[in-house]
C-alpha cells in the first residue's frame, strides 16, 4: 500500500460513524432508587437467607415443542384475553431463558415476576424456546407452563405471535398494582 492509498482510504472513511446498538432486553423502566438498592443489598447480605421461591422443579407436566400454552384466571374478560393472545398489548418487560438450567430458570422467572410487579408492568414476554431436537424436548417451556399459574399475580398467559417467537415464547398478563388500581379508580370516578 502506498501513502496515496492510505489518504484515499482516510478520505473515504471520514464520515463513517459507529452504529449504536439498542439493548435487546429491557427489564426495568427506570433506574432503581437508592432506597431500593439499599434494601436489595441488605437482603443479599442477610445471614439467614430463606428461599421464598415457591416454584418447584420436582414434578413438571411435559408439553410438546409445538404446543400452544394458554391460561386464563376466572374474571379475566374475554376481550382482554383475546388481545393478549393476539399480541396487541405493549410488552413492557422481557425475559430470555435460553441456555439456562431448570434451577436458573426457576430463580430468574420468580425474580422477573416480582420485578414486574414492583415496577407496575402489566404485560411481559418470556422467551423459553421450543426445545426441539433435545434429549428432553420442551423442558423449559414445560416449566414455564407449570410455574406461571402458581403466581397469584399472573392473570393470564398465551403462546406468542410469530413475530415474538410463536410457541417458543409466551405473553404474560399481570395484575395491576394497588397504586395503579387506585389511580384507575380515581380517573374513572371523575368522569361521573
Amino acid at each position: 500500500m502506498t501513502d496515496q492509498d492510505d489518504d484515499l482510504f482516510t478520505r473515504e472513511m471520514s464520515d463513517v460513524r459507529r452504529i449504536k446498538a439498542e439493548k435487546k432486553v429491557v427489564l426495568e423502566k427506570d433506574k432503581p432508587s437508592e432506597q431500593l438498592l439499599a434494601e436489595r443489598r441488605a437482603a443479599a447480605t442477610a445471614t439467614t437467607v430463606k428461599d421464598t421461591n415457591f416454584l418447584s422443579g420436582e414434578h413438571i407436566d411435559p408439553v410438546q415443542p409445538l404446543d400452544i400454552l394458554e391460561f386464563k384466571r376466572d374474571g379475566v374478560q374475554h376481550g382482554v384475553y383475546k388481545n393478549l393472545r393476539l399480541g396487541k398489548y405493549s410488552i413492557d418487560a422481557r425475559l430470555d431463558l435460553h441456555r439456562m438450567t431448570v434451577d436458573e430458570a426457576r430463580r430468574a422467572l420468580y425474580q422477573f415476576v416480582r420485578d414486574c410487579m414492583a415496577h407496575d408492568i402489566r404485560c411481559a414476554l418470556i422467551t423459553h424456546g421450543k426445545g426441539e431436537g433435545r434429549k428432553q424436548p420442551a423442558l423449559l417451556k414445560s416449566c414455564v407452563a407449570n410455574w406461571l399459574p402458581m403466581f397469584d399475580d399472573v392473570l393470564a398467559f398465551h403462546s406468542a405471535q410469530k413475530h415474538h417467537g410463536a410457541s417458543g415464547a409466551t405473553y404474560v398478563l399481570l395484575k395491576k398494582s394497588e397504586q395503579k388500581r387506585q389511580e384507575n379508580w380515581e380517573k374513572h370516578s371523575r368522569r361521573k
